[in-house]
């Protein structure tokens, strides 16, 4: 099976590359904007003509879509994740190759969802940011072109490679910091949202299940459990034996169960504030927008300001993975503490 993998570099390419490398009845081209790419093409500026010959010359079975951009303004955005998903269509729908199209779209199409609720591919997506609107155009685009076709709705990705941008990311860092620093404490903010993450080793199973399958449309990849950041912080502690105590400076919404502000998340032996005679706590956002700084802080540099979750997704989502059982037979395989010890390590390195 010859299979034009685009966005080989990124995250999530990356892992959908050694996957399929690893399938010796695989012949792989990988075609981007990097130089390390078999083929150098921007799908955002290109033709939809020059990659018609392309196709044609190369005669893939199946194309895979793995790039995209996930920052940046709505222009950027629509650019990189619409108009190169539309370039793509229109190049296949030209060509003679008769390829399968794999699409990686996102949970951020979604938006928020209802707290203790699965969302299933069913549901009316509800995007809340310019992210999740550039990556449901995409998924339109592709449902609507008539091509053998199956987007992949990929939930929170993790594990090694995790982007030091993303909450879990940020998550590492910041305790890697702590512990090169010697604080005996973690402030953190923005840990009461919850996220269904998944291993992306698991994310590229499914697109190799997805481009030897004959499913089409939508179909989740997540692992159908919600975990609150706090939780993940706690698992993260563990793994890399930070023996300070993890405090959370946001109060916990009404009817979440969850430790108010100063409680120690870590589950260590750690101290509380004030007990490490002078030495200053560090302080993380990690997934939510919220904050007790002040705007004075913010200005004079004391407080690193939040950044939040990209996707506009609110304060839960969880996937409903029934269909990528039934349909690609697949079901995440890691474990969330794996995945967290790996990030872990790379982070560790750094040390």
């Amino acid at each position: 099976m010859r299979v034009l993998l685009i966005g080989a570099n990124g995250y999530l390419g990356r892992y959908v590359a050694d996957r399929l490398l690893a399938d010796p009845a695989v012949q792989l081209t990988a075609l981007g904007r990097g130089d390390d790419a078999d083929v150098r093409f921007d799908l955002a500026t290109g033709s939809p003509g020059a990659l018609t010959r392309f196709l044609d010359a190369v005669h893939p079975g199946v194309v895979i879509n793995c790039a995209g951009a996930t920052r940046g303004g709505a222009r950027e955005l629509t650019r990189h994740n619409t108009v190169a998903v539309a370039t793509i269509c229109e190049s296949l729908r030209r060509s003679g190759c008769g390829a399968r199209l794999v699409q990686l779209g996102c949970a951020a199409e979604y938006g928020p969802s209802q707290p203790g609720s699965s969302t299933a591919e069913d549901a009316v997506p509800r995007p809340g940011g310019p992210y999740g609107v550039s990556k449901l155009a995409a998924t339109e685009l592709v449902l609507g072109s008539g091509l053998d076709a199956v987007v992949l709705r990929i939930f929170s990705p993790v594990g090694p490679g995790t982007p030091a941008g993303s909450p879990l990311g940020r998550l590492a860092e910041a305790m890697r910091r702590a512990m090169q620093n010697g604080d005996g404490e973690l402030k953190l903010s923005g840990l009461g949202v919850q996220r269904d993450f998944v291993d992306v080793r698991d994310v590229a199973r499914a697109v190799h299940a997805a481009s030897l399958s004959a499913a089409q449309g939508v179909v989740n990849i997540g692992t159908g459990r919600a975990v609150r950041l706090r939780d993940a912080a706690a698992v993260l502690a563990r793994v890399a034996g930070y023996g300070g105590a993890l405090h959370e400076l946001d109060v916990p919404q009404q009817g979440q169960h969850g430790h108010g502000p100063g409680h120690g998340l870590g589950g260590g032996h750690g101290h509380g504030p004030g007990h490490q005679g002078g030495v200053r706590p560090a302080l993380a956002a990690i997934g939510s927008p919220r904050s007790e700084a002040t705007a004075e802080q913010l200005a004079s540099g004391a407080v690193t300001p939040p950044y939040p979750y990209p996707d506009g997704c609110g304060a839960w989502q969880q996937a409903d993975v029934r269909t990528a059982r039934d349909r690609l037979g697949w079901r995440p395989r890691i474990a969330l503490e794996e995945s967290l010890a790996d990030i872990w390590m790379e982070a560790a390195c750094r040390i």
